[in-house]
C-alpha cells in the first residue's frame, strides 16, 4: 500500500468499511481523543465583558444546560473526528466530515446570544451547502473506479481519481470546517471558549490535514 501517513500498524474490516492507523492517522486520532477527554473533564472558561476607558468587567456565567450541550456536543465532534482520521472509506470519511460540520454549528449555536446565534446560522447555511461537493465527490469516486476504499486507490499504480473530483472533496471539506475560514468572524467567539470553541478549531485543523492526505494519496 502506497500512503503517505506510512505504512499501517493494523487493519480493522467491517465488511466493506476499514479502518486503519498509520504513524499520520495514529497521531491524529490521539490528538483528536486527547482534546475529546479534556472536554469531558474541563468546565469552560467564564466570559469577561470589558468597559473600555474605565476599570468595569463583568464576568458570565456559562447556564447548566448550555453546558451541558455544548459539552455534548463537543463530545461528538471528538468522535466524529476521530472516525474521520482512521476511516478507509471515501464515503465514511465525507460522512463523518459532515457531521463535524454539524457538532460545531451546534457548539457555537447553544449560546444565547444574538450575534453568535447569527454567525452560527450563516455558518450552517455554507456548512450545508458544502455537503453536496462533498458527497458528490465521493459517489464520482465510486463511479470512475468500482470502489470507495482509500487503501483499494492507493495501490493502484496510477491514479484513476479526476484532479476535479478531488477538487470537490476538497472544496466540501472547506465548506464544513471552521478554521481557518470563519476565524475571522468574531461572533464566533464571543462564547466562553475553552474548550468547547477550541474544539471547533481543532476538529478543522485535523480535517483539513486528512483531506489533504487522502487527496494526494488516492
Amino acid at each position: 500500500m502506497s500512503n503517505l501517513g506510512g505504512v499501517p500498524y493494523f487493519l480493522v474490516p467491517f465488511g466493506d468499511i476499514v479502518i486503519y492507523f498509520t504513524p499520520f492517522t495514529a497521531t491524529l486520532f490521539i490528538l483528536a481523543l486527547v482534546f475529546t477527554v479534556l472536554a469531558i473533564l474541563a468546565r469552560p472558561e467564564r466570559q469577561l465583558d470589558i468597559v473600555f476607558g474605565g476599570d468595569a468587567f463583568v464576568a458570565k456565567e456559562t447556564p447548566v444546560q448550555e453546558l451541558k450541550f455544548r459539552r455534548f456536543m463537543a463530545i461528538a465532534c471528538g468522535l466524529a473526528t476521530m472516525g474521520a482520521m482512521v476511516t478507509g472509506d471515501i464515503f465514511d470519511f465525507a460522512l463523518f466530515t459532515s457531521l463535524v460540520g454539524i457538532t460545531n454549528v451546534g457548539i457555537v449555536g447553544a449560546v444565547k446570544n444574538r450575534h453568535v446565534q447569527e454567525a452560527a446560522f450563516q455558518y450552517g447555511m455554507v456548512a450545508l451547502a458544502a455537503t453536496m461537493p462533498l458527497f458528490a465527490g465521493a459517489a464520482m469516486v465510486a463511479a470512475t473506479t468500482g470502489t470507495l476504499s482509500m487503501i483499494q486507490l492507493a495501490s493502484m499504480p496510477v491514479s484513476q481519481v479526476p484532479l476535479a473530483v478531488k477538487a470537490l472533496i476538497t472544496l466540501g471539506v472547506m465548506g464544513e470546517g471552521m478554521a481557518p475560514f470563519y476565524a475571522a468572524k468574531a461572533e464566533m467567539f464571543r462564547a466562553p471558549g475553552a474548550p468547547y470553541v477550541i474544539m471547533c478549531s481543532l476538529s478543522s485543523l485535523l480535517i483539513f490535514l486528512r483531506v489533504i492526505e487522502i487527496v494526494l494519496t488516492v
